[in-house]
């Protein structure tokens, strides 16, 4: 089969603060990667949430952890997320399910979205059965304790956690 016409690739946006990325987020983007032709990790900075690591490191960790995915790019973005999305020649928003917690305030955002880009739709994935208790808050506060961190995430988000510490 040969490539595809770049107007008709499927790009798939998956925004975060990944703050930091996860065995679940990382289990998701694998997925996801199947699914569609590019898939753009795009790191957000949420004034909002207290972010404990550098925009610029958690795209350079997201990089490492996801290097292995050939149609997979990570971008930092500080815009509104349909901005980003269109910035992109996308129209699709990939989020992660793990609870129904989730689900409402997913909800949500697909209302507000829809309003902002009516062309923009939103795919939700839930992550594997073993990875969906696994939250980067949870990994955040288990790391600020001195906690073994290493059955959540990458080995190398690990080490910069503990340094970061």
């Amino acid at each position: 089969m040969g490539s595809k016409d770049r107007t008709n690739m499927k790009v798939a946006i998956y925004p975060g603060t990944f703050n930091p990325i996860t065995n679940g987020h990382t289990d998701l983007v694998e997925r996801a990667a199947r699914l569609f032709d590019k898939i753009i990790v795009a790191v957000g900075i949420n004034r909002q949430k207290t972010e404990t690591m550098a925009v610029q490191e958690r795209v350079a960790l997201i990089e490492t952890v996801l290097g292995h995915i050939e149609n997979v790019e990570v971008e930092a973005f500080d815009t509104l997320l349909t901005e980003f999305v269109r910035s992109r020649n996308a129209n699709i928003i990939l989020r992660g399910l793990r609870t129904v917690a989730d689900f409402e305030y997913e909800f949500q955002l697909v209302g507000m979205n829809r309003v902002l880009e009516p062309d923009i739709e939103t795919v939700f994935l839930a992550p594997a059965e073993h990875l969906s208790y696994i939250s980067s808050t949870l990994v955040r506060e288990i790391a600020s304790y001195g906690g073994d961190i290493s059955k959540f995430v990458h080995p190398a988000v690990a080490e910069a956690m503990m340094k970061s510490r």
